[in-house]
């Protein structure tokens, strides 16, 4: 593990790194019926995305840094897995807005466990639940696009709305990560007329 060439996990410079490209991994998941899986969140519940009445957005993200701690190695080469901390801050920022424009929920979802996922809504202060899928049962079940690093399985960046359980539209490739929050709501606001 090494320390990422970024100075901060919050600050990104996007012109640095190489965009993800569109690898059609997520084509198949537009109008999926969410399978009912349990999913621990850090607020402490259980949460099937299946079994959600009304509209549930979820960003996805690989997973997320911590002040001081290194990042696997290579990181900021690897198309897409930088920039879940301002993915997670802007769709906390949105987070109102989105709530106004027709969404009934917000969570953010990644391979992490539960107790590291914590650490991060605590410190950046998210006001909705991150959903763990360490078991990858959801992930194997969607076929979720994913990324193999440093021995571990991630999800690649994307974010999904769900209609009373079924994927109604998958944001992917997304880049930069901190601009998802804002599509997702302008795709909102434009549904709404």
């Amino acid at each position: 593990m090494v320390l990422s060439t970024q100075a901060s996990l919050s600050t990104v410079d996007w012109s640095k790194l190489t965009a993800p490209e569109d690898d059609g991994a997520a084509a198949h998941l537009t109008g999926a019926k969410v399978p009912d899986i349990s999913l621990a969140a850090t607020d402490g519940s259980a949460v099937s995305l299946a079994l959600l009445p009304g509209r549930t957005v979820v960003y996805v993200y690989p997973l997320t840094g911590r002040p001081g701690a290194a990042l696997p190695d290579g990181w900021d080469e690897i198309p897409g897995a930088r920039g879940c901390t301002p993915q997670s801050c802007a769709f906390r920022d949105h987070y109102g807005a989105l709530l106004a424009s027709g969404a009934d929920r917000v969570f953010g979802l990644s391979t992490q466990d539960t107790d590291y996922q914590r650490e991060a809504a605590d410190r950046l202060h998210l006001p909705y639940p991150l959903l763990s899928d360490a078991a990858l049962r959801l992930t194997t079940a969607l076929r979720l696009p994913v990324m193999l690093i440093s021995g571990n399985t991630l999800l690649k960046r994307m974010a999904l709305i769900i209609d009373d359980g079924v994927i109604v539209r998958a944001f992917y490739p997304v880049f930069p990560p901190d601009r998802n929050a804002a599509d997702v709501l302008e795709w909102l606001r434009a549904l709404r007329g």
